[in-house]
């Protein structure tokens, strides 16, 4: 009888991991529909495959979870889809130089071990998503060389304070406002912000 209970809590959380993989690839899946992709470069992105982890510029840990999306200049185009706001193991999200355009969604705030999130040199627009702040594994910022507006949000330059970032960069952008801040702290912050009045 016991043999059978733990055979039966094993298929469980196989089934378990299976199906995380299965939505991670849905998630993953949905967001190359909403791309153009001149260059081909998703041709692996299959998913009737068991899981993600084998599609070409997709990295997993050893449970099979999705930690890093590695894009960069890769020529695509189109949005980005909130849902990959549920890759809850993400930790590096490389999108940099390519042409993806719209805003940036809010729910990448929930991606909480992000520790990279490279979106420079791309037509993205709006404002900088203030849940971006909730990311306090983040390292890298790197926003630059986009049509962002607004101001940078407290919440996330709070990130320098009270968080891991070394790094943000903000310059190139139709953002406002200034950064100061009162204490040390060893971190690259590069802006060319408009001041206003």
């Amino acid at each position: 009888m016991k043999i059978q209970h733990i055979a039966f809590l094993l298929l469980g959380l196989a089934s378990a991991t299976v199906v995380k993989c299965n939505i991670e690839g849905d998630i993953l899946y949905s967001q190359k529909k909403a791309w153009k992709d001149p260059n081909n470069v998703l041709q692996s992105w299959d998913p009737t495959l068991v899981n993600p982890c084998t599609w070409f510029h997709i990295t997993c840990n050893t449970e099979n979870s999705v930690i890093r999306v590695d894009l960069g200049n890769a020529g695509l185009s189109g949005g980005l889809i909130p849902e990959l706001g549920r890759l809850t193991q993400l930790q590096y999200l490389e999108l940099y130089a390519n042409n993806i355009s719209g805003s940036i969604p809010a729910q990448l705030g929930k991606l909480t071990k992000l520790v990279s999130l490279d979106l420079y040199h791309n037509q993205l627009s709006g404002p900088i998503p203030s849940s971006l702040g909730n990311i306090k594994s983040l390292k890298y910022l790197r926003l630059n060389g986009n049509g962002l507006s607004g101001i940078i949000p407290k919440k996330v330059l709070d990130l320098v304070l009270t968080g891991n970032l070394t790094e943000m960069n903000v310059s190139d952008n139709e953002l406002f406002g200034t950064i100061r801040t009162s204490k040390k702290r060893v971190t690259t912050i590069t802006q060319d912000a408009k001041i206003s009045s």
